[in-house]
């Protein structure tokens, strides 16, 4: 068992593929050491065979693949793809297109919420995965029988799991739905990182204007030295080491060096002057332009409005066979519940046919939750007429 190494052979390949209604994609990455994910191997299938690809192979040339993953008439299956998409959106001019999530189709087939693979292949094609190779180091060579097993794996059973969830959406009517989510997954700006954006992730104990403004330069020098370095973000500086700059902005090389989490002669090299003038830069900004997060208020007790939505939630999506995390999360309920003019995507489209619409009567009187016989029913209740 060899994996693709030659540029003639990975076209020959794809010229194949291009004729198949889908195929089922997989990869095996590592990104411990840096910023961006490294693609070790592609795993691709079709009815006739399984096959991995080999991007560190010296003089291999991708393009054939990235033009079959692009091809508009050829559907590519995967599982759990955000992943995935993600090191395409790196590698490619475009993502792959079309495309369609098992996992996300898994959910709306009434499977549970975030079903994996192994419980795919397992509850569909009745096999079990040989997962003893799930942890390896996939950028050493040669790969072995046993990681190319694994890994092939990942892709040949996922033929079987996608005829079948997609006969259970047609049969159904709801392959719209999964299509509505697979636009959101071919959406760019969903693998972008903007470094003057960076800021957000951080987890911020106060909202002081200067030091946020600080903080939001801090951490955009942080990303794009992440980005050119290909380096993971704590090994360009930690969260903690941005605080103290923030909190404590040094004046010159000198005083950046005495800040814990600053390597000795930092300050000299080329990443720490740029680093001294985006403090620099933070402290120049105009007040009116300083950044502004509003201090959380304490979170008032959940409305036992929304206790009662949650109920509804589950027994509508337990009659509809659909994950509830698919409907509506935790958060949007309570949020809904302790303010009923909000929007909620529970309210749009098929989530309404399922949940908001009897939400909406909950929530105006005119439907109850009851018990019978150790069950909860639904129960339309008449509305008064005015006297």
């Amino acid at each position: 068992m060899q994996p693709i190494t030659r540029t003639e052979d990975l076209a020959a390949l794809c010229s194949r593929l291009k004729e198949a209604e889908f195929i089922t994609v997989d990869t095996e990455f590592l990104r411990d050491n840096t910023y961006y994910p490294k693609l070790c191997l592609v795993q691709v299938a079709d009815d006739e065979g399984a096959h991995a690809i080999d991007p560190l192979a010296d003089g291999i040339d991708l393009t054939p693949m990235f033009e079959l993953f692009s091809d508009p008439g050829v559907l590519k299956v995967m599982h759990a793809c955000r992943q995935d998409m993600e090191i395409f959106s790196i590698l490619m001019d475009t993502l792959p297109a079309p495309i369609f999530d098992t996992q996300v189709a898994a959910m709306v087939c009434g499977f549970g919420d975030s079903v994996g693979y192994e419980t795919l292949v397992s509850k569909i094609t009745r096999a079990q995965l040989d997962k003893s190779a799930r942890y390896t180091d996939w950028s050493k060579r040669p790969l072995s029988d046993t990681q190319l097993n694994y890994a092939l794996g990942d892709v040949t059973h996922l033929r079987a799991i996608y005829r079948k969830l997609s006969s259970e959406l047609e049969q159904t009517g709801r392959t719209s739905w999964v299509e509505e989510e697979m636009a959101i997954l071919k959406d760019p700006n969903l693998y972008r990182v903007d470094p003057a954006e960076a800021w957000h992730r951080l987890k911020v104990r106060t909202n002081k204007p200067r030091f946020l403004g600080l903080l939001k330069e801090l951490a955009a020098w942080r990303e794009l030295q992440a980005q050119e370095r290909d380096l993971p973000r704590s090994r360009v500086a930690k969260d903690e080491t941005l605080f103290e700059i923030a909190a404590h902005p040094p004046k010159d090389e000198v005083t950046l060096d005495r800040i814990r989490g600053i390597p000795k002669g930092f300050s000299r090299s080329r990443a720490g002057k740029t680093l001294l003038e985006a403090i620099e830069a933070g402290m120049n900004i105009p007040e009116k332009d300083l950044p502004h997060v509003e201090r959380a208020k304490p979170r008032p007790a959940t409305p036992p409005m929304a206790d009662l939505l949650k109920v509804l939630l589950k027994i509508k999506c337990q009659d509809a066979r659909v994950a509830p995390r698919m409907v509506a999360n935790a958060q949007d309920i309570e949020n809904w519940a302790a303010e009923p003019h909000i929007d909620i995507p529970a309210l749009h489209g098929w989530r309404r046919e399922i949940f908001g619409a009897d939400a909406l009567k909950l929530m105006a009187g005119t439907l109850a939750l009851t018990a019978r016989k150790g069950d909860i029913d639904v129960v339309e209740l008449e509305e008064e007429e005015e006297a």
